[in-house]
């Protein structure tokens, strides 16, 4: 497959994301950062302290993981949704140029092709995925613990506690290259990008 696209029409935005797709990463957002804020005040003692009411804290969190899944869920009635997810489960020979260009740190954007998402994005949502349903699973054993047994419910909060660290550090990095791309965060904001970043970032998207 050619990596060179063929330029897009003169115009001054096009279309990146419709309101599902907008209001599903808002809503995704918003209980992840729920789950994330009351896992501190749960395992950092000062803000344990400081926030105090730990039974409240508890069924935040709880709610807030088991409310995780249903944004994605209810999404699936909109096409364009499922659409991107599938262009995002499509991993191609233009995914591996894009990663091989970015594990040695090319910055020209020829080398470095991508449709709709680039690789970077195909393996972060992966990864969040996977790691929302483990976190679910192991979440559930601890909860219900009269379901499962003791060494389930320990091998599970060690599984729990250590994967919602890495959680954190890869959300932090996910904020810190949002907050790095201005145009990344408009078109999540208001729906449009300028063509001149959609050809420069992802030459081979067509809307």
């Amino acid at each position: 497959m050619s990596l060179r696209a063929d330029p897009r029409p003169a115009a001054a935005e096009v279309r990146r994301f419709g309101p599902a797709q907008r209001w599903i990463h808002r809503t995704t957002a918003a209980l992840m950062g729920v789950c994330v804020a009351t896992a501190a005040c749960l395992y950092v003692p000062q803000l344990a302290e400081l926030v105090g009411r730990r039974a409240l804290v508890v069924t935040l969190h709880v709610w807030a993981g088991l409310a995780l899944p249903v944004p994605a869920l209810a999404g699936l009635a909109s096409r364009a949704f499922r659409a991107d997810l599938g262009r995002l489960n499509r991993f191609g020979p233009h995914d591996r140029t894009w990663l091989r260009a970015a594990l040695h740190r090319d910055k020209r954007h020829a080398s470095r092709p991508a449709g709709k998402f680039n690789a970077g994005q195909k393996i972060y949502t992966a990864w969040v995925a996977g790691a929302a349903l483990v976190m679910l699973g192991t979440g559930l054993m601890m909860w219900l613990t009269h379901l499962t047994p003791l060494f389930w419910r320990t091998s599970a909060t060690f599984v729990h506690d250590w994967l919602a660290l890495t959680l954190g550090i890869v959300l932090a990095g996910h904020i810190g290259m949002a907050l790095a791309d201005p145009e990344a965060r408009r078109g999540m904001r208001t729906g449009r990008v300028s063509t001149e970043w959609a050809n420069r970032e992802h030459p081979l998207w067509r809307p």
